[in-house]
């Protein structure tokens, strides 16, 4: 499958700018009784996918670099093919130094061969629930000053971002209604930094996975968070339910921000590691399979690879020395053999 292509003449650096200053125009001119509240949920004057010509491949992904550092590594030339050659998303947290530098290379690389970078946010405090992902900025004041600083790093040029993976899912691990409060307060935070100062960004809240939690429990818990503020919401992440189940329960999730707030929005499914779907284990589970690449549509606004395919998701599973976050080739290799 390949990735998306927009179908319109190729708009660089300088270009884009012009492109998305007309498009505002437009939208201007003709917003007057153009649609309803519920279906501006989630717009944006243009389109970060019109502004770019495919998905950003980072040449410094985790597989990418150890395929290159590894040539001599019988699994490197499969790795770099099926892995390191595809569009995958970077994650930022705690690790990332400083974020204001990290974020605009990394945007500023994409648009340098114009195409659309997908970046996840991943410093919540709490991070995880002290699990294998534990971590995340020291306070609520220090998130709140790291995610609009990321925000502002983006600026003008176009982007994807996934807010806070588990991080709504997860509220029922904080012990108090304030706790819960002061994380869901804080994703709030984080969504009007990306719809005030990123424009051409299309920023996700997540909604955990098909296998984790009901749809009318999940509805309100982005309702609460700002889901209002962005573009939608992004299932699957770091999961492996099939794109059929993801779509399923995206739905459903939908059906119930309809019925109780009258809008719906669109989602993006993670697609990295669920072609032979889940086996009911979250952590390095053997025999999954990578999924299709990253798309347009599919059942969804975009299909994308969130996760880093070879990353550990813990010391467990098949990868019981392997801390998460950190690349291992058997792990890759295992998903593109499917075994």
């Amino acid at each position: 499958m390949e990735i998306f292509r927009t179908g319109r003449p190729e708009i660089g650096r300088c270009g884009f700018r012009l492109a998305a200053a007309a498009a505002v125009l437009v939208a201007a001119l003709g917003a007057a009784g153009s649609a309803s509240g519920a279906e501006l949920v989630g717009a944006r004057p243009h389109s970060p996918i019109e502004m770019t010509n495919g998905f950003y491949v980072d040449p410094e992904s985790h597989p990418a670099t150890w395929a290159r550092d590894h040539a001599d590594d019988s699994r490197a030339p499969a790795i770099a093919s099926a892995i390191g050659s595809k569009p995958i998303a970077r994650w930022f947290g705690n690790w990332s130094g400083d974020i204001s530098s990290a974020v605009s290379g990394f945007v500023g690389a994409a648009a340098n061969v114009d195409q659309l970078p997908v970046l996840v946010a991943y410093n919540i405090p709490g991070r995880d629930c002290g699990g294998n992902s534990s971590g995340g900025a020291g306070s609520p004041e220090a998130y709140r000053a790291w995610i609009s600083t990321f925000a502002a790093a983006i600026g003008d040029l176009p982007a994807v971002v996934v807010i806070e993976p588990d991080a709504l899912p997860q509220l029922d691990c904080l012990p108090t209604d304030g706790d819960r409060q002061v994380r869901t307060d804080m994703i709030n935070y984080a969504t009007t930094q990306f719809r005030d100062k990123s424009p051409n960004t299309w920023a996700y809240l997540d909604a955990g996975n098909a296998g984790w939690m009901s749809a009318d429990v999940m509805a309100p818990r982005l309702e609460a968070a700002g889901l209002r503020n962005v573009r939608g919401f992004s299932d699957n992440v770091s999961n492996f339910y099939t794109t059929e189940q993801s779509i399923g329960f995206s739905n459903a999730v939908d059906d119930q921000l309809s019925s109780r707030y009258g809008y719906t929005t669109p989602f993006v499914i993670d697609v990295g590691r669920n072609g032979n779907g889940a086996n009911g284990q979250w952590c390095n589970p053997a025999g999954r399979k990578l999924g299709e690449d990253s798309r347009t549509g599919g059942g969804a606004e975009m299909l994308l690879w969130v996760k880093v395919p070879g990353d550990s998701d813990g010391t467990c599973g098949s990868a019981p020395s392997v801390p998460a976050g950190q690349f291992s080739p058997d792990l890759a290799t295992h998903l593109i053999n499917g075994n």
